[in-house]
């Protein structure tokens, strides 16, 4: 698991390759990552925005970004947690994630970024 903390937001990462759906022959390698996001600080924010940056060893960086994350914009009080899980296809079995989560402070709107800390994707079989 890594974490960051930035502004008083935690953002955990814990990542799964998936053998049973991926095919190595094929260049296919498929991982799961599970987020948390813990508010430690003593304003209530939203999750509005993401951006990641995706490296997979056999092609350049990707770009993704768009609103919220898996459908949400969560809104997290002061303690509160939110947790999802997502996933990434890689044409090589290495490749690495980092990001950027825009919130806002809901007392007074006042727009901040969150450093999703990197995380790295390694398939099963290159690890010993």
């Amino acid at each position: 698991m890594v974490i960051a903390v930035t502004s008083g937001i935690q953002v955990s990462v814990e990542v799964t390759y998936q053998s049973e759906f991926s095919s190595p022959h094929q260049h296919h390698f498929v991982f799961t990552y599970k987020v948390t996001i813990e508010n430690k600080s003593s304003q209530t924010v939203q999750l509005l925005r993401r951006r990641w940056e995706i490296f997979d060893a056999a092609e350049t960086k990707k770009i993704i970004e768009g609103e919220g994350v898996v459908g949400q914009q969560p809104i997290l009080e002061p303690g509160e947690s939110h947790s999802y899980v997502s996933g990434c296809n890689l044409k090589s079995g290495l490749g690495k994630m980092t990001g950027v989560y825009s919130m806002e402070k809901l007392f007074d709107g006042t727009k901040f970024d969150v450093t999703i800390p990197e995380f790295q994707m390694i398939a099963s079989y290159f690890q010993n």
